[in-house]
C-alpha cells in the first residue's frame, strides 16, 4: 500500500478536513483535538497549520482496507446538539462535528455517488479498537438521513428536534440565530415545498422562522429504523434520562455514576459550540422567557403559518 495511504488507514490522526479537485486535503488532528472541536469545516484551521492533499487513488487504497461503522446524530439546529455530541464523547466514543465534507454529499447526489462510500469508511476510523464514531451532521443534512441509514452499514442514530413554539423563541432570542434564519430561508422553503408541494408565503420573522422549522422537521419525519428521537426541552429537563437512552441506543455500556458524573461536569455550564462561554440551563430559561415577553407576537404568528400547513 501507497505510505500516505497506510499512514490514512491505520490512524483517524490524518483528518481529511476538505475535497479537492486533486483529492482530500487533511490536517493532523489528536484524539483531544477531535474531542475539542465544534465544527471539523474550515473553522478548525488555525494560522500556519500544515496541511497536505491526499491523491484520491490513495484515499480510496486506504478506504477500501476499513470497515464502515459509525453512527450519527441529526437535528434541526439550536436545539443542544452540540452539548449532546460532548456528554456522549465518552472513552468509547470519537465525536465528529459538523464535517465539511458531510455538507457536500448532501448537497451534491453526484458527489454522494462517487465519493460517499470513501469518506463514511475514513469518518469511521478510531483510536481504539472499542471506540465507535459518532458524527453529528450540520442541520441540513437531515435532507440525506434517510439515505445514510439505509446503508449496508446499518447505523444508528439520534434524532434531536425541537418543538415549534421552543424553537421559535430560541431564535428569535439571538440575533445571530435571526439572521441566519433570514439567510437560509429561501433555501428551506425550496426543501419543504419538495416534500409538502406549495405553502403558503411567510412573510413576517415569525412565520419564515417557522418555515425553516418545518423544512427541518419534515426532513426527518420518515426515518425510523434504528432511530431515537429526543426532543431538546426533555434533554434539557432531564438530562441524566436523555443520556441513559442515547448511550442505550448507541449499544455503550455505562453506569449511572458515570452518567452523574457527565451531567454534573463542566459541559453543562459552558456554550458548547464556544467552551470559552459559560452557558447553562438557567441562561438558556431566562433567554428563552425574554424572547417570549419581547417577540410574543412573531412566535404567535409562527405557530399559525404551522397550523395552516398542518404541522
Amino acid at each position: 500500500m501507497d505510505p500516505l495511504a497506510e499512514s490514512l488507514r491505520l490512524s483517524p490522526e490524518l483528518y481529511p478536513q476538505a475535497l479537492t479537485k486533486a483529492g482530500l486535503n487533511a490536517i493532523r488532528l489528536t484524539e483531544a483535538g477531535y474531542r475539542e472541536a465544534s465544527f471539523l469545516d474550515a473553522r478548525i484551521l488555525g494560522p500556519g497549520m500544515p496541511s497536505r492533499t491526499i491523491p484520491w487513488a490513495a484515499a480510496r487504497e486506504a478506504a477500501d482496507a476499513l470497515p464502515e461503522a459509525c453512527d450519527f446524530i441529526f437535528h434541526i439546529g439550536h436545539g443542544g446538539s452540540t452539548l449532546l455530541s460532548r456528554l456522549l464523547a465518552s472513552p468509547r466514543v470519537l465525536p465528529l462535528r459538523e464535517p465539511a465534507i458531510l455538507r457536500m454529499l448532501a448537497q451534491s447526489d453526484e458527489v454522494y455517488a462517487a465519493r460517499g462510500d470513501v469518506m463514511f469508511r475514513l469518518w469511521s476510523r478510531s483510536f481504539a479498537p472499542d471506540q465507535r464514531a459518532l458524527i453529528k451532521a450540520t442541520s441540513f443534512v437531515s435532507e440525506i438521513a434517510a439515505k445514510i441509514l439505509a446503508r449496508p452499514s446499518k447505523p444508528r442514530a439520534i434524532f434531536l428536534t425541537t418543538k415549534p413554539e421552543t424553537y421559535l423563541a430560541t431564535i428569535l432570542g439571538g440575533p445571530n440565530s435571526r439572521q441566519e434564519a433570514q439567510m437560509l430561508a429561501s433555501s428551506r422553503r425550496a426543501r419543504l415545498e419538495q416534500r409538502l408541494g406549495a405553502v403558503p408565503a411567510a412573510r413576517s420573522e415569525g412565520e419564515i422562522i417557522a418555515q425553516g422549522w418545518a423544512a427541518e422537521m419534515t426532513a426527518l419525519a420518515a426515518p425510523r429504523e434504528r432511530v431515537l428521537r429526543l426532543d431538546s426541552d426533555e434533554f434539557f429537563a432531564e438530562p441524566a434520562a436523555a443520556l441513559r437512552a442515547a448511550f442505550d441506543h448507541l449499544g455503550i455500556e455505562i453506569s449511572d455514576a458515570d452518567i452523574a458524573a457527565i451531567v454534573s461536569g463542566p459541559d453543562m455550564r459552558r456554550y458548547s459550540k464556544a467552551p470559552e462561554h459559560a452557558y447553562d440551563l438557567a441562561l438558556r430559561n431566562d433567554v428563552l422567557a425574554a424572547a417570549r415577553a419581547e417577540h410574543g407576537e412573531e412566535i404567535r404568528r409562527g405557530l399559525r403559518w404551522l397550523e395552516k400547513i398542518g404541522l
